[in-house]
């Protein structure tokens, strides 16, 4: 696996292009398959960013960038990275994805959860 080496700044602008990429899904779905109507499951949605350890250069940039480190699966989370105020599980899911894709694009092994509320 290839060391990731981004500075804090540039963690931060990683966030904030997942975030838009996120939001730009969530309200996709929301309005295409919803029609804006926010009914069906409930439920919460992240995105887990896994393979780094939290006292290395990366990991403190990480937590820096204000990206919180759960104790409990050893990653780091970020919690409806869409920031979608619907309760609509499929919405949330949408953002999550897409904010796993660019975390991909910058070579970090993230994936979307999700749970039913």
């Amino acid at each position: 696996m290839t060391t990731l080496n981004y500075t804090v700044e540039e963690i931060k602008d990683i966030v904030l292009e997942a975030k838009i990429a996120a939001k730009i899904a969530a309200n996709a779905y929301f309005t295409e398959k919803l029609g804006g109507q926010d009914q069906y499951a409930c439920g919460f949605a992240w995105v887990d960013i896994y393979g780094i350890k939290g006292n290395t250069k990366l990991g403190k940039a990480m937590k820096a960038a204000g990206i919180e480190r759960s104790d409990y699966k050893k990653c780091f989370s970020i919690w409806n990275p869409s920031e979608h105020g619907a309760q609509n599980i499929d919405t949330k899911e949408a953002g999550a994805y897409a904010a796993q894709k660019v975390f991909e694009k910058y070579g970090f092994r993230a994936y979307a959860g999700s749970r039913l509320d």
